[in-house]
This record gives structure tokens, sequence and C-alpha cells, in this order.
């Protein structure tokens, strides 16, 4: 990475951070774009550069997010995609991943106090699913339905288990015990999806 490709980079996270800390103490609806400038000390310009839209800064993984699941299949084509999220599911399990829904209860909280937010996550998860067929669809061309479907049912468990992570966090499940249960979960899910996809 250049050197301005970094500053970008650092520039980016600090408003991201700089924003969520506002969202979180004012809630996401009644904070501004201008009032993320002056928090993060750049020009309201450097904001709308960076984000293209106001929930975007709440979401600044969302890349990261909707492209995990293809990343995981691609980086390893010796083993079935299933294999491949499976095993990446429990890698980021093991780091307690934001991709896998890990924040703080305050960051739930203010989301889930957002139908703004609420929505753009649901979006999130959609783009995720069509990312994944899209990829799945091109892996294997002999029988369109099976790859969409193998695509809907992983993305779905994943979506599910998200759900579970938050839901423990916001009853103030402590990370250690709410990965455990997580895991617990995550174990049955995949074992029921294993005699179609494995």
């Amino acid at each position: 990475m250049s050197l301005r490709e970094q500053k970008k980079l650092e520039t980016r996270q600090n408003i991201s951070h700089a924003a969520t800390r506002l969202f979180i103490k004012r809630g996401f609806e009644v904070v501004t774009i201008a009032d993320v400038a002056e928090a993060a000390r750049v020009a309201k310009m450097t904001v709308t550069n960076h984000f293209g839209r106001k929930e975007d800064l709440v979401f600044d993984i969302r890349n990261d997010f909707v492209d995990w699941p293809v990343n995981l299949v691609l980086a390893d084509p010796s083993v079935t995609p299933f294999a491949a999220v499976r095993r990446g599911y429990f890698a980021a399990l093991e780091e307690r991943s934001a991709l896998l829904g890990f924040a703080g209860i305050e960051f739930v909280r203010m989301v889930r106090e957002s139908a703004t937010l609420v929505s753009a996550l649901a979006q999130m998860h959609i783009d995720r699913e069509r990312a994944l067929v899209a990829e799945l669809v091109e892996l294997d061309r002999r029988d369109e339905i099976l790859p969409r479907a193998a695509g809907a049912h992983l993305t779905s468990v994943l979506r599910l288990l998200f759900d579970d992570v938050w839901d423990l966090t916001y009853a103030g499940v402590e990370p250690d015990a709410l990965a455990s249960k997580v895991h617990t979960a995550a174990t049955k899910a995949f074992a029921q999806l294993e005699p179609a996809l494995g």
C-alpha cells in the first residue's frame, strides 16, 4: 500500500469511528453529515467522497461483508464451496470477527433502533447471497438451480448465525460464552446442510 493509499484509509477509518461514536451517543437519524465532518475534523466533502451514503459510515466493512463467502470459496478450489465456507466460518468465529456480527452492545442497539440501518443490514445479507450465488453459478454451469440453491442455503445459515450473535450480544452474554453458544449452533446448522452440499 502506498503512503497516499494508507493516508486515505486512515482518513476513512477516522471518519467512520467518529461517526459511529456520534451515532451511538445521539442516534443515527439525528446526526448529520456536517456533524460527522466536524467531529472527524474534516470537510463535509471529504466525508461524502469516502462514503456515498450515510449508512455506509456505520457499515464501513460492507464490501468485505458481502464478498467474504466468495473469497472463502475462491481461496481454496481444492475443497467444496460448502467446506470452504464452513471452515472459514469457524476460523472467523475464533477471531470474533465483525463479519459474523461481533460488535459491542452499544453498536447493536444503535443499529436496531434505526429503521434505516436495519434495512441497510438486510440489504447487505441479500447482496452477500447474490454474490455467492453468482460465483457458484459461474463455477458450475451444468444446472443453474443447484448452485443457486446452495448459495441461498449457505448464506441463510450465515444470516441466522449472525442474528444469533446479535441477539446474544443484546442480551448481554459475555463474548466467550457467546462464541461457545454460536459454535454449537453453527455445528448443528452446517451438519444439517452437509448431506446436500458437502
